[in-house]
């Protein structure tokens, strides 16, 4: 087999393997696939989150930056550690943060109900070793957001 044959070989091969892979994750090969769960986490859909409790908004809403240990990260940003962090200690500065963002995080406000909010402190406030006991309320961070 010469060089100009190899060139004619290879992308069909490269072919080929692209359909392969992205046949795997259609919609019909996930529902086939056991190890594809329904309770599997998803991504909320649109502009709002659908989540509920802390722990899921926490994945999908701030673990991106936070990281999935809560310790925070640097590369492209500095992302906090809300591990062991005495600045949760104060309820209403979490809340505050979340609704209105603050330096590069973004405001999550719109994008969060009081509910959800509340949800997602007290989970941040309660885990990573953290163990602030007292818990905010929907109605504290209605108060945050006039």
């Amino acid at each position: 087999m010469g060089p100009e044959s190899i060139s004619l070989v290879y992308p069909l091969s490269l072919a080929a393997a692209i359909a392969a892979l992205l046949s795997l994750s259609s919609p019909a090969a996930l529902a086939q696939n056991p190890a594809h769960s329904s309770s599997a986490p998803t991504l909320s859909a649109g502009f709002k989150f659908t989540e509920k409790s802390g722990e899921d908004l926490y994945a999908n809403a701030c673990q991106g930056c936070h990281m999935p240990d809560g310790k925070g990260a640097i590369g492209a940003g500095a992302y906090p550690s809300l591990a062991g962090n005495t600045g949760l200690e104060v309820s209403r500065y979490p809340v505050h943060v979340v609704v209105k963002g603050q330096r590069a995080m973004p405001p999550f406000g719109d994008m969060m109900n009081d509910d959800q909010v509340a949800a997602v402190v007290n989970y941040v406030r309660t885990h990573f070793g953290n163990n602030y006991q007292d818990t905010v309320a929907a109605e504290e961070v209605k108060a945050v957001r006039r």
